[in-house]
């Protein structure tokens, strides 16, 4: 702790694994900055250090806040002033009047996160109070807050503006890569100011968020690129307020090469590089066995057994270090092949050139000599032992086959070992590939063929400008030939301009190998023209400058310049000067362009062979402003109301306006006067304008016309339309206004017109008695209308109507208010139906009587429709009785929908199914003597067994059939036919029902 032992022996400290833990820390003993040491026998290392702090939040002074003063529309800062603490990472909110209750930042308010002062733009009568300063600190969760302060606005009869002044300002930061950082600003001024941000000359972070309406900017994991000059600018309608600060990003630091774990020889030397890189550059400590050892670059000369042990490399900047560890060990050894013998068999291509490796382990570096059989080697012109052992051996021969051995000695011992050179047969191309020439989509063929020591395996290798072609990512184009032995060639399907280039065919062996390249030419369409800039740029033409991009082996005939606008994706060809781009030209004029319109140019190059890719885009750019040299079309207008004179016209479309402070003049005058009056209409998306004058006489002719204008000057008038001024509204009020109730929602209303020609339509107002007069609907009908149908109203309600005449100038006075009452609500109830029997050819339909409620109107009848099922038209019948008959359906099911009907109106449906259709059943019958009959019943409905065509009755028997049998005596035939008879049954027929 604080570079000294922890006292391990105290009862406050012990030791769990290489956890140190105290009991009940202090802030007076225990603060500190700490450390552990891990050793054993090969050397110690020291932990990264860790720093222990205790937190703490001191409550707010008891003395009482003074009370504040400000006059209303003035702006005014409530000052938190918090208490002692630590950390300093508090938030900060205010009180008003009882906890709690918070006021809530808006565009008004502000609460900075810095110093915890409360900022008011303007004061308002409504921000009258006790504030208080509420702080927390997340890190011990602990709260306080201030006395109240008591704020009193002092009422202003006029409250005056003034201009928005910046009173929260951010200062410089230097913040860590990877942080969040955030920027407060917040304006004083009447009215609020609107806060703005930017980086001055750079887009603005693609992290940043702009909250608290405007007045923080927060920038998310921050980068190097993020650094830079921030701008808040505040204003309102008084002035303008600016405020720059710049932000300095630093970086923790990180490795870019560290140490390992090292073995080198005694008597050599190390150089052992640590580099880290961070914001500000980190520098670089070292220690050995826990201790401080050295700073800066290590380099050990002449190592001996002391320099062995434990190394730590600390590279550290003011936010923080990174350590790495590594053994150093120190290497004396007598030279042994054991873990690294020589290779027992080497093979070598006749005329080529051989390495054999000799790297016994040795401390120190031993010294090495070789021998062939029993003659020792020398360097000679072909023959060279290297300084690491090894022995080259350059235009072999057959002869240079044999045993060799390798001797290596120190000053601790030697050792040696044997390895055989066989020589084989050299790998040659016997067939090389040729240049070739296609155009793109053409096939094309690159041959190969080796000669090679048939003892080994021999392989092709293609590559295509230095890179190997992988054919199995490759197929599509690519593609090898096996049907040839020995033979490498290679087929390239439907080449593209990317496939052009120079080829190279290895043959190899293990041993060695051989190649040969061609070059493939690939003809095709122009490649993109690079470096296009754009010139002079004026209203309706822009100069264009390139560079030609690759002709692909077939000259350039022609560029096209296209361009792109805001008003479409598509690019089109443009108008240029000259109309023909010859292929050698490099430069040329696109014209007819739109003034002040914003564009993007290309540029595409043609040959014999197509049309090429497109350059890159240009910047976007706009062309200069000009007059307008469009007129507005569709000139027109009239009608309104009284003393008015509306002028009409179809804006222009965006691509006409070519300027800033675009809009429109429209002139005006008396058909037969003389002097145009003239307006400006500044609203570029508008078309239309509406002149007030209360001496104009009504459906007076005028001549109007309309031109455009810009900051450029004016465009041409359009045609000139005759139109005529609102007419006056009617002065006669519609008589004889009468009122019919129809129902309990609705009524019918009549009236008699007025005299004057110029009625369009009439307005009829009406509203319920317990609803106000403003509350009024409306209905409008054309002038030819006498009547309207007022609907959708309250039953048993009193209701006001009054009718008025109309034109487009607006309406006349009202006729005299009619009193009228809608009828009760027809009855709620539907009828029940009870019965629907099928008789002969028809149905009878059978309902219960519907009483009416008290508040609800008399039945007087009942409505029945008849109609198929699936539709809505069908045959309507009346009827005062309780039941009606329908014809039977010939085909399908038909619905009966049987209400209610009253002078309130119709009630509540009630319906019912009935089918065409009967169902026959095949039964048996006993005869009082015994013997069995076969006859049809017809029931009346699917699967229904009553109702019969046939009544029958049980006869006053108690022991006439068990209880198993279903059965019936026939009493009463209702089938047509003789009176005793049908379908073979006779009355007292005993019946069995087959179900």
């Amino acid at each position: 702790m604080n570079n000294g032992d922890v006292d391990l022996t105290s009862d406050r400290y012990s030791m769990v694994g290489g956890n140190l833990v105290i009991s009940n820390p202090d802030k007076q003993k225990d603060a500190g900055v700490y450390y552990c040491l891990a050793s054993n026998n090969y050397g110690m290392v020291r932990s990264t250090e860790a720093t222990l702090s205790f937190g703490y939040l001191d409550p707010f002074p008891p003395e009482e806040r003074p009370e504040v003063r400000v006059k209303e529309g003035k702006g005014m800062v409530l000052l938190c002033d918090p208490p002692y603490h630590f950390p300093d990472d508090l938030s900060y909110r205010w009180l008003l009047n009882e906890f709690p209750v918070f006021i809530t930042m808006d565009k008004r308010r502000f609460v900075s996160q810095t110093n915890g002062n409360l900022y008011i733009a303007n004061v308002e009568a409504s921000d009258k109070g006790n504030y208080s300063c509420f702080v927390s600190s997340p890190s011990i969760t602990k709260s306080v807050f201030s006395k109240f302060i008591p704020l009193i606005p002092i009422p202003e009869r006029t409250t005056k503006p003034y201009p928005a002044d910046i009173v929260v300002q951010f200062k410089d930061i230097y913040a860590l890569m990877g942080q969040n950082v955030t920027l407060e600003c917040f304006a004083l001024g009447n009215p609020v100011p609107d806060i703005r941000w930017r980086k001055v000359l750079e887009p603005m972070p693609s992290t940043a968020e702009i909250s608290t309406s405007g007045a923080v900017l927060k920038i998310f994991n921050i980068q190097l690129e993020d650094e830079g000059l921030y701008e808040c600018e505040a204003e309102n309608i008084r002035g303008k307020d600016k405020h720059q600060a710049r932000i300095y990003v630093q970086a923790f630091p990180e490795w870019v090469e560290h140490i390992n774990d090292t073995e080198v020889d005694i008597g050599s030397d190390l150089y052992w590089p640590c580099v880290a890189t961070g914001k500000p550059i980190p520098t670089i400590r070292w220690l050995k066995n826990g201790y401080a050892y050295h700073k800066g670059e290590l380099r050990l000369y002449d190592v001996t057994f002391e320099n062995a042990g434990m190394y730590q490399c600390i590279a550290e900047n003011t936010y923080g270090a990174i350590y790495a560890n590594a053994e150093l060990k120190i290497l004396a050894l007598a030279p042994t092949f054991e873990l690294n013998p020589m290779k027992k068999k080497i093979l070598a291509a006749k005329g080529g050139r051989v390495i054999i490796e000799c790297k016994p382990k040795a401390a120190p570096k031993p010294k090495f000599s070789w021998s062939k059989g029993t003659e020792w080697l020398v360097n000679s012109s072909r023959i060279l032992i290297w300084e690491d052992g090894s022995l080259e051996i350059n235009n072999i021969t057959r002869n240079d086959g044999g045993i060799y051995t390798c001797f290596a000695e120190n000053n601790r011992g030697k050792a040696n070992s044997t390895g055989t050179l066989v020589i084989t047969d050299p790998t040659r191309i016997i067939l090389a590939p040729i240049n070739a020439d296609i155009t793109v989509g053409e096939n094309a063929t690159m041959q190969c063929a080796a000669s090679f020591d048939p003892a080994l395996d021999l392989t092709f290798i293609w590559s295509f400008n230095g890179y190997v072609i992988d054919f199995t990512k490759e197929n599509i184009h690519y593609q090898r030939n096996f049907m040839l032995d020995a033979n490498g060639e290679l087929l390239i399907r439907n080449a593209q301009l990317r496939h052009a280039g120079r080829y190279t065919c290895t043959a190899q062996t293990i041993v060695d190998n051989s190649s040969a390249s061609a070059d493939l030419v690939v003809r095709g369409p122009p490649g993109p023209p690079g470096g296009l800039r754009i010139e002079d740029i004026r209203a309706t033409s822009v100069a264009l400058t390139w560079s030609r991009g690759s002709d692909n082996h077939s000259p350039i005939s022609k560029y096209t310049i296209q361009t792109k606008t805001i008003l479409s994706d598509d690019w089109k060809d443009a108008k240029t000067d000259p109309p023909i781009i010859e292929g050698n030209m490099e430069a040329a004029k696109a014209v007819d362009l739109i003034p002040w319109m914003e564009y993007e140019f290309r540029v595409v190059a043609t040959n014999t062979l197509g049309i090429g890719e497109p350059s890159i885009p240009s910047n976007r750019i706009k062309t200069d402003g000009a007059a307008p040299n469009v007129a507005p079309s569709d000139v027109g207008g009239g009608g309104g109301s009284n003393r008015e004179l509306t002028i009409t016209w179809a804006p222009l479309s965006r691509e006409y306006h070519y300027g800033n402070n675009f809009g429109y003049i429209v002139a005006f005058k008396p058909f037969d006067g003389d002097e145009w009056k003239k307006v400006t209409v500044t609203n570029p998306d508008t078309g239309r304008y509406v002149h007030k004058d209360e001496t104009m006489s009504p459906s007076t002719a005028f001549q109007v016309k309309v031109k455009a204008f810009n900051n450029k000057g004016d465009g041409p008038y359009s045609l000139i339309a005759v139109i005529y001024s609102a007419q006056d509204a009617p002065n006669e009020a519609p008589t004889d206004v009468g009122v019919k109730v129809l129902s309990s929602s609705e009524i019918s209303v009549h009236w008699k017109h007025v005299v004057e020609k110029i009625v369009e339509s009439y307005q009829i107002r009406y509203w319920a008695a317990h609803d106000k007069e403003a509350a009024a609907h409306r209905v409008q009908v054309t002038s030819q209308e006498y009547s309207a149908r007022l609907e959708n109203l309250l039953p048993d309600t009193q209701y006001f109507v009054e009718v008025g005449a109309c034109n487009s100038a607006g309406c006349g006075p009202l006729s005299e208010v009619i009193e009228t009452f809608t009828r009760k609500a027809p009855p709620s109830q539907p009828p029940r139906i009870i019965s629907s029997v099928r008789s002969g050819s028809r149905y009878i339909i059978t309902w219960d009587h519907v009483v009416a409620l008290s508040n609800e109107s008399s039945v007087t009848g009942y409505k029945v429709l008849y109609r198929p099922d699936g539709q809505h038209e069908g045959k309507l019948y009346s009827t005062h009785k309780h039941s009606i008959e329908v014809p039977i359906p010939r085909d399908g099911q038909y619905v009966v929908e049987v209400r209610a009907h009253s002078d309130g109106g119709d009630g509540v449906v009630s319906q019912v199914k009935i089918s065409g259709k009967s169902s026959r059943k095949t039964c048996f019958t006993l005869t009082p003597d015994g013997k069995q009959k076969t006859f049809t019943i017809v029931l009346e409905r699917e699967n229904d067994t009553l109702g019969f065509n046939i009544i029958g009755g049980r006869p006053n028997q108690t022991n006439h059939e068990e209880s198993s049998t279903e059965g019936i005596y026939v009493s009463k035939i209702l089938e047509n036919g003789p009176a005793d008879k049908v379908n073979g049954l006779e009355l007292h027929d005993r019946i069995i029902v087959v179900r």
